[in-house]
């Protein structure tokens, strides 16, 4: 059974910085992409950035291009999303997903790639 645990999240300022943790145990992930996703009240649940567990390599929605970075601590088997430059659009549940290297037909934006799912950490940023 794989289980995704998030954590970072909190309130903070226009211009500051957050760095969330994604957990992942149960499973070997070497072969698996993990993505970060979020969620504002009334919205659709948008993709925020995805990087492969063993080739680092990286993807970032045009939103978050040169203020966020994700990237891996595969000894950890944890995923991080560093933050910065934050701004009030930002504000949202944020969601770990984790889906085999396989597309199995959906493109590494869509959720609907991804089977496993972290509970989500809230981040609030205030103007």
């Amino acid at each position: 059974q794989v289980q995704l645990v998030e954590s970072g999240g909190g309130l903070v300022q226009a211009g500051g910085s957050l760095r969330l943790s994604c957990a992942a145990t149960g499973r070997t992930f070497e072969s698996y992409i993990m993505g970060w996703f979020r969620q504002a009240p009334g919205k659709e649940r948008n993709f925020v950035a995805r990087i492969k567990w063993s080739s680092d390599s990286t993807y970032y929605a045009d939103a978050v291009k040169g203020r966020f970075t994700i990237s891996r601590d595969n000894a950890k088997n944890t995923v991080y999303l560093q933050m910065n430059s934050l701004e009030p659009e930002d504000t949202a549940s944020y969601y770990c997903a984790a889906a085999p290297a396989d597309s199995g037909g959906y493109m590494t934006y869509d959720d609907r790639r991804y089977g496993y799912w972290g509970q989500g950490t809230q981040v609030t940023v205030s103007s």
